[in-house]
Formats: C-alpha cells, structure tokens, sequence
C-alpha cells in the first residue's frame, strides 16, 4: 500500500464538500431514465397552473435559459419541451439517505447541511487513499449505484471546501489550497463569496468594495464599523480563513415551518381552511419526525400585491397533533384576515420547539384515557407514511368534494375509504 501521508498536512484538516447536481431534477431522471434522463425537466410545485414557481430545474434546461424560482408559465414560454415534475420528498429523502450512507462508509465525520450536501472530514481517512482519490471514489459510486451526479470540493477548511464544489459542475473535483485564493477567488464578485448575503453584497458595493480581493485586503476596523463582528469574519473569509469543524452533532430545530404558494388566490374561509388542513398535517408529521413538540404556532399569510403578515399564538401545553395545530391556524386566520381578502400564500411555522422525552404534557381531563391510542394511530400512519409515500394516507378533508381522488392517490391496496366533512377548526 502506497503511503499516502505527504497528501494529509500535519496539524492540518482536509475538508470533502459533497453537493449533489440538480438534486430532485437528478433523482426522478435516476428513477425513470426513460422519461427524464437528458431531457430538460424541471420540479415545481404546481406544474400546470400560474403560481407554480421552478424549484429546480436540470442542467439541460438550464442550458435553455431556464432558472430557480422561473414561474412555469414563463418557462414554458421559453421552452415548449419543458417536462415540470410534482415534488416527491419522500423520494428525494431516499435517495439523500443513500448517498450519505456511501459518503458515511469513509469517514465518520460527517456533517449534512441540507437534503442534497455534506462536508466530511477526511483527515483520518488515510487508509482510503489521497483526498483525491476518495474524492473520485465517493462520486464514481454515487454515480454508479444511485445514477446521481455530484460536484466534489477539496480544501484544508468547510469555507474553501463549499467554494471548490461550485467551481466545476455537473460532475465536478475541484482543489482549492490557501494558497489557491489570491489567484482563484479574489477576482469573483463579494456577492460569490459563500455566506455573503445580497444585503451584504449591496452594502459592500456602496463602500466601493467589489470583488472578494477588495474585501481580503480591506481595513478590518472599517468593516467591523459597518458590519458589527461580522465584519471580522468578512476579511477572514476573504482570505479563505476558516476555523469552523465539521460537526457531526446537528442543532435541534427551533422551529418547523412550511408554506406554499396557491395556483389561484383564496378568497373563501373554507378554501383556507383546506389548505391549512395540509399544511398542518406536513409540519406535524415533520415535528414528530423530530421527536419534538411544539409551543406555538405561527400562521404566515402574503397576498397578491406580496405584501406578508405574520400572527402567532402560544399554546398552554405543546403538541404534536395536526388537529391541535390546524385549529389554531384557523382561529388566527378568522381572527385576524377573515373572509373576501384574496390570499396567495399561506403558511404555518411550529414554534418553542421542546423535545418529547422532556416535556411534561398536561394531558386533558377528559381525554387522557385516549392519548396512547392516538399516539399509537399517528405513528401507524407516520409508519404507513415512510413505507409507501406521503400520499398513502390522506383525510378527505384535504382533497375537496371529490372522494375519488382518494382512491386514485392511494398506495395501500384494500384502504377502506369513507368521505367525511372537513375537519372543524373550532
């Protein structure tokens, strides 16, 4: 065996950041090659109607001028040939489970930032080659056992790690050393510099600092008057300076949130009601995923013109129950919108987050007989749920006046189905 030391520096770090290319885009083409693989697709979540915003797209269609966050109709202008996908998390959480798994095999020290990237720290993974080599092994069995391509940075910290990834994609390796940032990095706009917001990016322009070598070279004391102590970390940044470890610990969530964007403008307390009913169920099954309950609730409502209002509500005891959190999103919607004022999005975010194990629940008098039964019909769900997709079981209360739709969704063979009203929220 080859001795691989003079690649690992003494006191030194390697960082691995793994990003995964158009991520959905890549996994549905992995799933169904014969409908998706290189043609341009893209993932929204409405496909067909006029507030369905591109999610992502591939880089087929990328190469046709399509972009994040394009309305469908707008890319459909552009390209007639756009195949737009439903999102489907409960394959994207599959397949990002899978190529963790592959990336785990080489180091325990893994820290995943998000459903499609991770940083691992390889400096004790001599035993598996140079970074280089593990580099090329970790993106040549994702690409062959799961049909994804990934983009793969190299550097002695996460900062320089997460900039060498974006250097070369799809499919890319890049090297980026310290001594690589003067001729590689300092030429690139601020705004391209990882953890520069547009904020950020906009103030430093108005003090007449463009690019990254402006900032690298500029006065600290200056930026730190301007920007508090991030302004510190600003010039250090610049210089590719980066302390911050791989942490294989990741923090507990300090809140749980969804939104979604209506395909048209909801006028109608009831319409509401329904779109609230789903989205309480998505974060209350996300809560539960987290061993978590929650202490408030917060109902986000933008209208048409994209203005956005925030209320919220703390419960006397936390939950977990879609029906506890869906009642009060109801009430706070009638409590502070009320009917014939056009919504265009709607949203729920789960608040004073407390794990389960810690909680001391204050079950109600009158229904503390039935707590284990509930407790043990939602995890049969969740259950049902991981096993055969988010669409296994649904309420009619989510799906309107149509119990056909049921039927047509579900996933479960032999599913006695019987239409009910919509939940009532008071």
């Amino acid at each position: 065996m080859k001795d691989v030391s003079a690649y690992y520096p003494v006191g030194g770090r390697v960082i691995l950041h793994v990003d995964m290319n158009a991520f959905y885009c890549s996994v549905h083409a992995a799933e169904e090659p014969e409908k998706y693989k290189g043609v341009p697709t893209a993932v929204a979540g409405s496909s067909e109607l006029r507030k369905g915003v591109i999610v992502t797209c591939s880089y087929e269609a990328r190469r046709l001028g399509i972009s994040t966050g394009m309305v469908v109709q707008q890319a459909r202008r552009i390209c007639p040939q756009l195949i737009v996908i439903r999102p489907d998390f409960h394959l994207y959480r599959r397949y990002s489970k899978a190529f963790m798994s592959i990336a785990y095999s080489y180091t325990p020290m893994l820290e995943a930032t998000s459903i499609d990237e991770c940083y691992l720290d390889i400096t004790g993974s001599k035993q598996f080659g140079t970074p280089l080599e593990i580099a090329e092994e970790i993106q040549r069995r994702v690409e062959d056992e799961l049909g994804l391509p990934c983009s793969i940075g190299i550097a002695p910290n996460k900062l320089l790690a997460k900039m060498a990834s974006d250097l070369k994609k799809p499919r890319g390796i890049s090297i980026l050393r310290l001594r690589d940032v003067p001729s590689i990095l300092w030429k690139l706009p601020c705004s391209q510099l990882f953890g520069v917001g547009r904020k950020t990016a906009d103030k430093l322009l108005q003090m007449n600092i463009r690019t990254i070598g402006q900032l690298a070279k500029a006065d600290e004391h200056m930026l730190i008057g301007a920007f508090g102590v991030t302004g510190s970390w600003l010039k250090l940044a610049a210089n590719g300076i980066n302390h911050s470890p791989v942490s294989t610990e990741r923090e507990p969530n300090k809140s749980i949130g969804h939104t979604t964007t209506l395909p048209m403008d909801v006028m109608k307390l009831e319409e509401a009601q329904r779109v609230l009913l789903n989205i309480s169920d998505q974060v209350a099954r996300r809560l539960r995923r987290h061993g978590m309950l929650a202490g408030g609730i917060q109902l986000t409502i933008r209208t048409p013109d994209m203005k956005t209002f925030t209320r919220s509500q703390m419960r006397s005891t936390p939950t977990e129950s879609a029906e506890d959190i869906y009642k009060e999103a109801c009430a706070l919607y009638r409590r502070h919108w009320g009917e014939d004022k056009p919504v265009r999005l709607l949203g729920i975010t789960l608040q004073q987050l407390i794990p389960k194990e810690e909680a001391a629940v204050q079950l109600d008098l009158f229904e503390y007989q039935d707590q284990p039964k509930k407790e043990s019909l939602l995890k049969t769900m969740d259950a049902l749920r991981d096993k055969f997709g988010e669409n296994a079981i649904l309420t009619a209360g989510m799906l309107g006046d149509d119990p056909s739709v049921l039927l047509r969704n579900s996933k479960l063979r032999g599913t006695s189905l019987q239409k009910d009203n919509l939940p009532t929220p008071e």
